[in-house]
């Protein structure tokens, strides 16, 4: 017997969800948890269901196509853990989380490689028995250095690369190459304080809470749909550095959580925007 996840987004019409479920039944596939949701404002329906039983997927997703409206898609998901390559810069609290909680169970998760554009981390990484990578851009233009970030990447098959501070703009041709499979966090509360030096930005603002995002990249910088955000209050005590120690907590915090969302298949992305069930 095994377990799967189906993910169904389609235009919403009435009994979608009794559609769904009697086509599990007629496979005598047992429903261990159901979630749904009607995005109205496009007319779109979400469905997140947890099944398990014997599985013949082939005739289960014709059923759902022959059933489902035009311009539905669905995706029947196995359990198994996911492989994820983390891209670095210097900075290693968000990159520490990570490998912590993949040691510990904290996530469930396979961390195939990090790369880094420094040297910085190796020694990091390399207590934890995981391949490191460092792939220099000095002396390489932007196209030059993605392809050889994106070499390394290759031979690893990632589901996901997450971008844990890793400190430089991908390129569209980067970002098509892992269409909604790269994370980012960034260190604010999108949309304010974008680009770079958010903190500072914040600071001279004399802001009350600065937060921090997680996020799928596309081509545009800082914008592409949100899965998880969170702040903390601060006072008018707080200096920039201030910010970024405090802030640094937030941001591990909620790129840790978003992987997790990530990893168990809750996230639906759909007009830059994410639907996120919990």
């Amino acid at each position: 017997m095994e377990k799967k996840t189906l993910l169904t987004d389609c235009p919403d019409s009435k009994g979608l969800i009794a559609q769904i479920t009697n086509i599990c039944h007629k496979h005598q596939l047992n429903i261990i948890k159901n979630n749904e949701f009607v995005d109205h404002q496009h007319g779109r329906f979400f469905m997140r269901t947890e099944i398990e039983g014997y599985f013949n997927d082939q005739t289960l997703l014709a059923d759902l196509d022959f059933s489902l409206p035009k311009g539905s898609h669905r995706a029947l998901i196995s359990a198994q853990k996911k492989r994820i390559v983390i891209l670095v810069t210097k900075e290693a609290h968000c990159l520490g989380d990570i490998l912590m909680k993949s040691t510990y169970g904290g996530l469930d998760v396979e961390i195939a490689a990090v790369i880094g554009n420094y040297n910085t981390l190796e020694e990091l990484v390399t207590k934890f028995n995981i391949p490191y990578h460092t792939v220099s851009h000095e002396g390489l233009n932007r196209e030059e250095h993605e392809k050889k970030v994106l070499e390394a990447i290759s031979p690893y098959a990632p589901d996901y690369v997450i971008l844990a501070k890793y400190m430089r703009i991908l390129t569209p041709e980067f970002v098509k190459v892992y269409q909604n499979k790269l994370i980012n966090i960034h260190h604010s509360f999108l949309p304010a304080f974008i680009g770079a030096k958010p903190y500072q930005q914040a600071f001279d603002r004399g802001v009350k809470i600065i937060g921090a995002t997680a996020h799928f990249v596309n081509n545009d910088l800082d914008e592409g749909p949100i899965i998880t955000q969170d702040v903390t209050h601060i006072d008018h005590s707080y200096t920039a550095d201030d910010l970024v120690k405090a802030g640094r907590d937030v941001e591990k915090s909620v790129l840790s959580r978003a992987l997790q969302q990530v990893l168990d298949d809750k996230i639906f992305v759909y007009a830059n925007r994410t639907v996120v069930f919990q």
